[in-house]
């Protein structure tokens, strides 16, 4: 007969809680909800700015990112996740991450997408480490928002936009963006 004990039993119960909390992603339905907001996202910035369409036409490929959750209070932070498109076909998801320094106070959300003009702007992005370094100034309240600034990724071969900022944020700061392809 095997004794187990109320340790052994906790002991358990808690490896199969650790071993449920780190999965992987495999299986699970996080490729398509990333999908469904890029496709999403597409199409309402080609609805709302009809220039869009051709930019995305002319473009080798395009990483959307449909929403980006920011918050700050001299230190901020930042995370999202989208995906990259070539010809209309997700090949690769991402999530990006930020970090920010500065005087900023305040929350909002906002998504960005980059258009990647050039193939070798294309091809350095998929090889890189994913960083880029922005100082900007920035606001955004319920009915607008606006960023003024300049950002390694706003190169001519790459063309950023950020577009739907909602929230309450105001400051002028240094931040370092880290996009990471992901399995979603």
């Amino acid at each position: 007969m095997i004794m187990v004990s109320r340790r052994g039993i906790l002991a358990g119960a808690g490896a199969a809680a650790l071993l449920q909390a780190c999965g992987n992603g495999v299986g699970s339905n996080a490729a398509a909800e990333i999908d469904a907001r890029v496709s999403a996202t597409q199409d309402f910035l080609f609805d709302r700015y009809p220039g869009m369409r051709d930019l995305a036409a002319r473009a080798n490929g395009v990483l959307y990112m449909p929403l980006i959750t920011e918050a700050g209070f001299v230190w901020g932070g930042a995370y999202g996740r989208g995906a990259l498109r070539i010809r209309g076909v997700t090949v690769d998801y991402y999530s990006a991450t930020k970090a920010s320094f500065g005087l900023q106070i305040g929350a909002q959300q906002y998504g960005h997408a980059l258009f990647f003009m050039t193939e070798q702007a294309l091809a350095d992005f998929r090889r890189s480490s994913g960083w880029a370094v922005s100082a900007d100034l920035r606001y955004a309240t319920p009915e607008e928002g606006a960023t003024i600034g300049k950002a390694t990724t706003e190169i001519d071969p790459v063309i950023a936009l950020i577009f739907g900022q909602q929230g309450l944020i105001a400051g002028a700061t240094l931040a370092g963006v880290k996009y990471t392809r992901i399995i979603p």
